[in-house]
Order: C-alpha cells, then sequence, then structure tokens
C-alpha cells in the first residue's frame, strides 16, 4: 500500500472511530445536551451508565488515533510545497491530543466524583459537584473545546488551502472544509457563554460543525485512495 492511500485509510479509520463512539453517546448518555443539565442530573446519569459508558468514554477518546498519524503522514508528503505545513502539522497534532485529554476525564475523573455524589452525604454531593465543574471547565472546556478545536480549525483551514492550492482536491471538497471551519468555529461561543452571561449561542454549531469536520475527513481520506493525486 503506497503512503497516499495509507493516509486515506488513516482518515477513514480514525473519523469513523470518533463518529461511532460519538453516536452511542449520543443514544445512551444524552452528549452533549446532557452538558446543559445540573450538575447533579449529569452525575447521576453517568453513575447509572456504568461501567459500559465509561468504556465508551474510553473508546471516544482513543479511536481517533489513527489521525494523529494521518496528519503526521499528510503534513511531511506536503512540505516540499508550502513552508507553512510543518507548523500546521505541529498545531493540527495539538489539537487531537488536547481533546483527548479533555475527554479522557471521562473515564478517569468523572467516574470517581460520580461515586462519590451517589454515595455520600448532602456535603459530599457538595463536594463532587464542585469538583465536577472544575474539571469539566480546565479539562472540557479550556483544553478539550477551545484549545483543541481552534487548534484543529486553524489545521483544517491551513491544510484545506495548501492541498486545494495544489489541485489535490477538487473544490467541492475544499468548500466543505471552509464551511465546516467557520460553523465549527461558532461552537466557540458556548464556551464564552460558561463565563459571560447572556452570551450569544448557537447550539447546534459544535454537533454541526464537528460532524462536517468528520464528513470531510473521510471524503479526504475517500479521495486520496480512489484517485490518482500524487502527495
Amino acid at each position: 500500500m503506497n503512503l497516499k492511500n495509507q493516509i486515506g485509510w488513516l482518515f477513514i479509520l480514525g473519523a469513523l472511530g470518533v463518529f461511532i463512539p460519538y453516536t452511542i453517546l449520543t443514544i445512551t448518555f444524552d452528549y452533549p445536551d446532557i452538558l446543559r443539565q445540573e450538575v447533579g442530573v449529569i452525575l447521576t446519569k453517568f453513575h447509572e451508565g456504568g461501567n459500559s459508558l465509561i468504556l465508551t468514554w474510553w473508546l471516544f477518546a482513543i479511536l481517533g488515533l489513527p489521525m494523529l498519524v494521518a496528519y503526521k503522514q499528510l503534513g511531511k508528503s506536503l512540505e516540499p510545497k508550502s513552508d507553512n505545513v510543518s507548523w500546521l502539522t505541529s498545531i493540527g497534532i495539538i489539537g487531537l491530543v488536547t481533546q483527548m485529554i479533555g475527554l479522557l476525564r471521562w473515564t478517569f475523573v468523572v467516574p470517581i466524583l460520580a461515586e462519590n455524589y451517589f454515595q455520600g452525604d448532602a456535603t459530599s454531593k457538595a463536594i463532587a459537584e464542585g469538583l465536577f465543574q472544575v474539571v469539566h471547565q480546565f479539562g472540557g472546556v479550556i483544553l478539550g473545546e477551545h484549545i483543541g478545536q481552534i487548534f484543529t480549525i486553524i489545521w483544517l483551514i491551513g491544510l484545506n488551502t495548501i492541498i486545494v492550492n495544489n489541485k489535490l482536491i477538487p473544490k467541492s471538497l475544499s468548500y466543505l472544509g471552509y464551511l465546516s471551519s467557520v460553523i465549527y468555529l461558532l461552537a466557540q461561543a458556548e464556551l464564552f457563554a460558561t463565563v459571560i452571561n447572556n452570551f450569544p449561542v448557537w447550539d447546534l454549531a459544535g454537533f454541526i460543525g464537528s460532524t462536517l469536520w468528520l464528513i470531510w475527513i473521510i471524503w479526504l481520506g475517500i479521495h486520496f485512495i480512489r484517485t490518482k493525486v500524487s502527495l
């Protein structure tokens, strides 16, 4: 299998590895809408999910790893075509890693808080709620959703521009990349709304933006596999 096909398959596997557990979480945990509920409701529902929910969160964080390899291989192959590829690749990898770290809080931190909330008295419940808010704001909002998504958007716009300028993808695919970037960026408003009262928010921006990003990744992978473009 040549490098182009390897990159294509890695993108497809990584994107599906993210999309499948994400879909399961929307069904079993009402994610991401559950995050707009009271902390007590979140911790109770998480505790009710048991080990299968913890494992699903771990898979959600880990199964995107093939994309890290794809980012690196694609970046290395494109370095002769643009001076910006090297730093864009680093930005993209940092974006993916920080999102993984943010997601892993649901596997290694939230279960403890949920257990303490479920088993504890009123004081223990209050402490668990406070700790959840701190962990969620730092691991989720700052790392996973702010830094992770912003860096991913920068990578997407930059790489999309480079590969379309070098005629490696059709313009329709590049348009999807730009569209997903704009919508994904609008999802940042929801993060600012956690600290700024009445900040305008489009609730669907995160879901639509991330879904279009994954579709772009899969389409890019298929394009690399099925066409004779030379990287």
